[in-house]
């Protein structure tokens, strides 16, 4: 017995280490071919009883699989050709599945060589349990019409028809099979019922331009609207019985084209409202016109509109040619001439030049000044509000900006809801109320020292009356920030470390946290803010209960004084286990419903398990205390969802050396089966053995985390070469799969494990005033716990990190010499002239980044001198002895290009070891496939050289001359 169980061990062992020698490290160029689920690349039927998702790759052909839910042997594959964004959808009555097809990606390769046309793209529409599919070629977007799912709308790409804006609109029949095509369509939609398609033409000429309606179920159109006019911005309601549109109008004594409100409803005997502003002389200010950068829509009571506005801006005239009289010019001549020929003073060519120059100075010049060249420069003034790169980066937005306005039907009465003394207004639920609010007074301050503040007010919807809520209110988070009640007549807002609830029409504020024992305080948030508040969950449908999040737990706090506040959890700040957010399996939803079980993401402080808890209904309304805990396991758990209209669910789970998978369970999320095969290549390649985590005290006394992931073929008591990576708190992706891709940094951890090396991903907290120091007493520490557990070879450490990471890679060189080699990309590295400088993704300044965000000063540089001189690379720059590959680009929005330079130069200077690769044209993060490639690459055999000792390409040895680049890039291409 014991020679069979001996035998059968060694069978085992060896069928283990023969897969094990089969899996190869993965190369980046792998990464090419690699085929997973992107984001979104699930779905199941409404009915629960198919699934569909599909596999892509960056350099390959990708598949969508269908298959029945509860049968594995009808899978179905379909080839989806090269996707970026692959498109596909179930019917709502679960009966068929429409995809796209793109050109594979040999054939995109081809094109795009040759310089083509846009190669044209396929929908398949299969009808669910049966072989029946249907192709159609050459087609642009494509959708069934909502709930009743009879038929299939196909967009197909305009071609030719001069300045028309519209094109084909196919609307095939599911149930008949045959397809009708509607000509010149601009935009189409269908109502909530897929009873009704609204659309609008626009053809040649504006010849039968209108708003139509087709009637889906008996094929009859109705012509609501006409006119040589552009149509636009159809807004069905909610519930699907009445529309909006905007009919707008060229005038050339405008700049702008004018609008009119088109509203529909009664769609059985189509009730259509107009509200031409022009016409209306005495309600509508004349000065403005509706704008066609806001879509209308209607009340939900189907008595108001609402719409945008905007300014009128006159057409520039154009100034007529004068008329050139020639006997008069011929006259003018010649008296000019008979004057220099008397003149006796004219005795060399110099002279002859001085005269006729004399004669010009003293012509009338018709040309107007306004007609000279003008300069091509910019003002910048210390009083602007905003940056002169912020007002150009939202130049477009600043003049397609329009107010909210509304019409009264029945009254014919237009009433403007807001002005440019009141720049923001968010609608209320039901249209009862809106509110207002505009940081124009404190717009300057704000954009210097990053404090957020804000006005606010009330609208009143049925009389456009304001009235102010709030005179500079404070906002030192997201959490603060008033939220409307399902009812739309009470607001939730944070202030002053409390959560308050406002009555719009008592007009009354009451403190709903002031008893409670515990704080809404975020006391994780580390930035110069006071008093930021965690974000609460939010209103209950009924608008009866608040639920709020204190970090750990989920409180119900009730409207009704006679209720008391409930922790719904219980366990979540005594066990660490954090209640993070609510799964909504309700895209419909208003607000929380209470009488349903609530699902709950959880997760692990301190373990890094996560699961999903239930909240169950309460007999007498709202929840019941106590959370029950369904999954929970040291895996990532994540996106729960559920069939439309049924009772099935899925989630995801994943863990650092396993994909992201799907699974398939029931509403108590028991015996789940996995339902797809995600990254299908996996077993080819060698994966980390696993990960550990390492716990470890800072040197300001600050109990923090690490993930350490440990190399493929990990044996114990061996050391390996490892990356050490961060970027604030990252320990909790422990459990995280990263898919292997080209990112934007260079940076794939599961690439490095593959190949041999440990990553150590430590936690950092920050202090004011330090946030270069706050890397060095969390980083270091991290390193010398993990060291502890045998797997890191201390001699072959390696630093990297991105942006922010990269500003604490430069900086922790300059502290220690532990390191064998570091690549910092897009660093700070100066921060004395980093906080004047600009971030031109937004064209905003650093200053409030560096005093309320990320840099984490008080005050400016002047004010705090020391503190900014002590936590700049550049300032210690002698101290660095470690080899450092600098990425820094041109184009870089976010972190200056000058900040790289800057470094390089320094270091250059003082001989030590430093390399930097720029990218022409490229912004914060590496945005071309081909140099995602390459300085993944690259940065891999940075480390391979000075971690493992392998020989240093040429490049790094010696660099790369000019006169060289061009036959050096074409080698490595791939």
């Amino acid at each position: 017995m014991r020679k069979q169980i001996l035998f059968l061990w060694l069978f085992a062992f060896s069928i283990t280490f023969a897969i094990a020698q089969n899996q190869k490290p993965m190369s980046w160029k792998d990464v090419a071919t690699w085929k997973s689920i992107p984001n979104g690349g699930f779905k199941l039927s409404p009915d629960g009883q198919w699934m569909a998702y599909v596999l892509t790759g960056l350099e390959a052909d990708g598949e969508l699989i269908l298959q029945k839910v509860a049968d594995t042997t009808s899978k179905k594959s379909f080839p989806i050709g090269n996707a970026n964004f692959p498109s596909f959808e179930f019917s709502e009555n679960s009966q068929w599945i429409a995809f796209r097809e793109y050109p594979k990606f040999s054939e995109k390769k081809a094109n795009e060589k040759a310089k083509g046309k846009p190669l044209k793209e396929k929908v398949h529409l299969i009808k669910l349990g049966t072989e029946d599919k249907k192709t159609f070629e050459g087609i642009g977007g494509f959708s069934f019409n909502s709930e009743a799912s009879t038929h299939l709308l196909i967009n197909l790409p305009k071609e030719g028809n001069g300045d028309a804006k519209g094109s084909d609109l196919l609307i095939h029949n599911l149930t008949t099979g045959k397809s009708q095509n509607l000509g010149n369509v601009r935009e189409h939609a269908v109502n909530k019922a897929g009873t009704h398609l609204a659309y609008t033409v626009d053809a040649a000429n504006s010849q039968g331009n209108g708003l139509y309606l087709l009637n889906l179920s008996n094929n009859s159109i109705q012509v609501l609207d006409t006119d040589e006019a552009g149509y636009q911005s159809l807004n069905w309601t909610e519930k699907g019985d009445a529309f909006a549109a905007l009919k707008m109008k060229k005038d050339k004594k405008y700049k702008q084209d004018l609008g009119t409100i088109v509203g529909v409803k009664n769609l059985g005997n189509p009730q259509v409202t107009l509200y031409e502003a022009a016409k209306d002389s005495t309600g509508f200010d004349q000065k403005y016109t509706i704008s066609p950068n806001r879509r209308p829509m209607w009340s939900e009571d189907l008595t108001r509109l609402f719409y945008g506005i905007h300014p009128l801006v006159l057409a520039e005239k154009e100034t007529p040619k004068k008329e050139v009289d020639a006997d008069s010019v011929k006259a003018a001549e010649t008296e000019q001439l008979t004057k220099i020929m008397a003149d006796t003073t004219i005795k060399s060519l110099s002279d002859l030049q001085k005269a006729i120059a004399k004669l010009n100075t003293g012509k009338v010049d018709d040309k107007k000044a306004n007609d000279a060249k003008k300069p091509e420069m910019t003002i910048w003034h210390w009083n602007d509000d905003r940056l002169q790169s912020r007002q150009q980066v939202m130049e477009n937005m600043d003049k397609n900006y329009s107010f909210w306005a509304m019409y009264d039907v029945s009254a014919k009465k237009h009433i403007a809801l807001q002005d440019s003394s009141m720049r923001d207004l968010n609608i209320l639920p039901h249209e009862l109320y809106a509110l207002g609010s505009d940081q124009q007074t404190y717009e300057l301050d704000i954009n210097l020292d990053g404090q957020q503040y804000r006005d606010y007010y009330i609208v009143d919807l049925k009389t456009g009356e304001k009235t102010q809520l709030f005179e500079k209110f404070y906002q030192p988070s997201f959490g603060s920030i008033p939220r409307p009640s399902t009812d739309g007549k009470k607001l939730l807002y944070g202030k002053d470390g409390h959560f308050y609830v406002y009555d719009i029409a008592t007009k009354s504020h009451s403190n709903i946290t002031e008893k409670l024992p515990v704080t809404f305080v975020n006391v994780e948030d580390d930035h110069n803010v006071e008093k930021p508040m965690v974000s609460p969950w939010g209103w209950s449908s009924d608008s009866q209960y608040v639920l709020l999040n204190d970090g750990w737990d989920i409180w119900q706090v009730p409207m009704n004084a006679k209720e008391s506040p409930i922790n719904l959890t219980q366990n979540g700040r005594a066990s660490k286990i954090k209640y993070q957010y609510r799964f909504n399996l309700n895209p419909d939803e208003k607000g929380i419903d209470l009488t349903k079980t609530v699902y709950v993401r959880t997760y692990g402080e301190r373990t890094k398990k996560s699961g999903i808890a239930t909240l169950s209904p309460a007999k007498k309304g709202g929840l019941m205390a106590g959370a029950k805990s369904l999954i929970w396991e040291d895996a990532a758990i994540m996106d729960l969802d559920k069939a439309e209209k049924a009772s099935v669910y899925t989630f995801t789970k994943e863990k650092f050396n396993e994909p992201t998978q799907v699974y398939l369970t029931d509403a108590n999320l028991s015996n789940p089966k996995q339902l797809t095969q995600n990254a299908p290549n996996a077993s080819k390649f060698a994966w980390s053995s696993g990960v550990k985590l390492i716990d470890y005290v800072t040197a300001k006394g600050d109990s923090l985390q690490a993930a350490l992931f440990l190399p493929a073929g990990y044996v114990e008591g061996q050391k390996y070469p490892t990356v050490v990576y961060y970027y604030e708190k990252l320990s909790q992706t422990l459990h995280n799969w990263s898919n292997p891709s080209y990112s934007g940094t260079g940076w794939n951890p599961n690439l490095y494990t593959s190949n041999g090396y440990a990553v150590l991903i430590p936690d950092i907290v920050y202090k004011l005033d330090d946030p270069g120091m706050s890397a060095v007493w969390a980083v270091l520490p991290a390193v010398d716990a993990a060291i502890k557990t045998g797997v890191i070879d201390e001699k072959n450490m390696g630093l990297h990190g991105h942006s922010w990471g990269g500003y604490q890679t430069s900086f922790l060189i300059t502290q220690t010499p532990r390191f064998k080699a570091a690549a910092a990309g897009a660093p700070l590295t100066n921060m004395i002239s980093m906080y004047d400088l600009i971030y031109w993704n937004s064209g905003s300044g650093n200053m409030s980044i560096f005093e309320a965000s990320q840099g984490r000063f008080r005050g400016g540089p002047w004010e705090n001198w020391e503190a900014y001189e002590r936590n700049s690379p550049i300032y210690h720059v002698k101290n660095v002895q470690t080899p450092l590959l600098l990425l820094h680009n041109d184009k870089d929005g976010a972190v200056d290009f000058t900040q790289g330079v800057e470094y390089y130069n320094a270091l250059r200077r003082l001989k030590k070891p430093v390399i930097m690769v720029q990218y022409l044209g490229e912004n914060h993060g590496l945005g071309k496939t081909e140099n995602r490639k390459d300085y993944a690459v690259r940065m891999m055999e940075f480390f391979d050289h000075h971690l493992k000792g392998q020989a240093a390409p040429d490049w790094m040895s010696k660099g790369v001359p000019r006169l060289q680049l061009g036959e050096h890039l074409e080698e490595r291409a791939f």
